[in-house]
């Protein structure tokens, strides 16, 4: 049996992607895989994925390491199969699985699939477009080589120059570079020269001899151009070197950052979760017209119900919050203001009304912001709502939050009191007419029949779309959240 070595390009795995950074190859060259096996999790703009292997046979090569981001088409492996055997698409051209047509069907398998070789398995969801380059960006880059390449790029001009006519040598003194243009080095009395005329008392001349720095270099603030000892003392102070901030190395937020030469700055390529979230702020900030709401609300009764329901049997495997109980207070705001769960088709002239409730919540994970919903929220009772949270929160956390589980939401909540903040005013979500923050709840002097209590208050704010909801749809939304956390009783009556 014949065998020829497959190329597998990078596969647009939903929603139009464009590139994806390898995070970790799950095989090693000479290790054999079948069709399904994962091979390799990749982080694309929205979630960590893992690609299965398309073929069953050997791996060849890895063509792509680790922390490098490639575009869509781009091959990252090279499999050994038998001969005759398909790529993803159903065909093979020059040893690469060909990418998906614009026939292609859902998933962007084409037609041809249908007729695949066994060899190769089931159609794979969304294998290739276009084949591009990669763009070679890397995880993690040294300071030190970028400090080489500087010093290799100019030696060879200080090589090439004349020699300079043999003068004393001179140890330089720790200072900035001066700002006058250098003498040429064959005038050797230049500078002994210019030294010379810097008017300064002896006491200052020693002053700065003793400290290192060099009196050509510094500004004269004295009557005359005297230099002082301030004048001294602040050159010396500005050249010294200074104490940076140490942060470990393993900071995420820096590991794919590169130091700069005098080790002051990391620059982080923009990229995955921080380059979509950008992205999807720009674009609805600039979009969509937002106004706030903000109002305070007694959440007493609702502390009273969150402590009742930690003792409920049924209860006891879910976490049971405050945020439970807002969940339960928006999804029952929709319905009765319907009209908030719409998006705007500015292609189309349209809206669009929703008739089902995806709610997004709001998750901060180390790979920065994810908003994965609740599909189908409005069908679920508080149990239900407990246990699709505390999913939702696990996966995000695990930064396994998937495409599916960030689309299609239609209004979102974000929980600003876990990080002990008031309020806020949140921007959208693109597509969707509304965003509520929820803030820290605190024990607070309240007017509660007539009389100042201590009692638990929060701060909600709401975020809308004025293209779509005007002031008093937006107020009315924002009041019948904050009745049912006043009274949770009236969830009974609207449920």
């Amino acid at each position: 049996m014949s065998l020829k070595n497959q190329r597998f390009p990078l596969p647009d795995v939903g929603e139009g992607l464009t590139e994806a950074e390898i995070v970790e190859w799950q095989v090693a060259v000479g290790d054999s895989v079948e069709v399904n096996q994962t091979i390799v999790e990749i982080e694309t703009a929205k979630s960590l994925v893992e690609l299965p292997s398309p073929w069953t046979g050997t791996v060849a090569a890895l063509l792509v390491e680790p922390g490098t981001t490639v575009d869509v088409g781009t091959p990252i492996i090279e499999i050994t199969v038998p001969d005759g055997a398909a790529g993803p698409a159903g065909s093979t051209q020059n040893g690469t699985a060909t990418p998906a047509g614009p026939d292609a069907g859902p998933g962007g398998a084409s037609a041809a699939g249908d007729a695949q070789d066994e060899s190769s398995g089931s159609v794979l969801v969304g294998y290739g477009t276009a084949e591009a380059k990669a763009s070679g960006r890397r995880r993690r880059h040294q300071a030190a080589p970028a400090a080489t390449a500087v010093v290799e790029a100019v030696e060879p001009r200080v090589q090439a120059a004349p020699a300079p006519v043999a003068q004393p040598v001179r140890t330089p003194a720790p200072a900035a570079p001066r700002p006058a243009t250098p003498a040429p080095a064959s005038d050797t009395g230049t500078t002994t020269a210019a030294r010379a005329r810097v008017l300064a008392k002896p006491p200052v001349r020693k002053l700065a001899k003793d400290l290192g720095v060099d009196l050509a270099g510094v500004h004269a603030s004295g009557p005359g151009g005297i230099v002082t000892r301030e004048d001294v003392v602040s050159h010396a102070e500005r050249s010294s070197v200074r104490t940076l901030t140490d942060y470990p190395d393993d900071e995420p937020w820096l590991a794919s950052g590169v130091v700069s030469p005098d080790g002051r700055q990391t620059r982080v390529p923009v990229r995955s979760v921080r380059k979509r979230t950008a992205e999807a702020m720009v674009a609805s900030a600039f979009t969509a017209p937002h106004v706030t709401v903000l109002h305070t609300v007694d959440v007493t009764k609702t502390m009273k119900l969150v402590a009742a329901l930690k003792e409920d049997r049924d209860f006891t495997d879910v976490k049971v919050t405050p945020l439970l109980i807002a969940a339960k207070a928006v999804l029952l705001a929709v319905k009765r203001h319907p009209q908030i769960n719409a998006s705007w088709d500015d292609t189309a002239q349209e809206i669009v009304y929703k008739h089902y409730v995806n709610l997004g919540i709001a998750a901060a994970t180390p790979r920065g912001l994810v908003v994965p919903n609740i599909k189908d929220a409005h069908t679920l009772d508080l149990l239900g709502i407990a246990k699709a949270l505390a999913g939702l929160t696990a996966t995000a956390r695990a930064g396994r939050t998937s495409v599916t589980d960030m689309s299609d939401g239609t209004i979102t909540i974000t929980n600003l009191g876990v990080f002990g903040i008031d309020t806020g005013t949140p921007i959208l979500n693109p597509g969707e007419a509304g965003i509520l923050a929820f803030g820290a709840i605190r024990k607070q002097p309240w007017v509660h029949k007539g009389k100042v209590k201590p009692r638990w208050v929060t701060q909600l704010s709401f975020s809308f779309d004025h293209r779509l909801a005007d002031g008093e749809l937006g107020a009315r939304f924002i009041k019948d959240v904050a009745r049912v956390l006043e009274e949770p009783a009236h969830g009974l009556v609207w449920g």
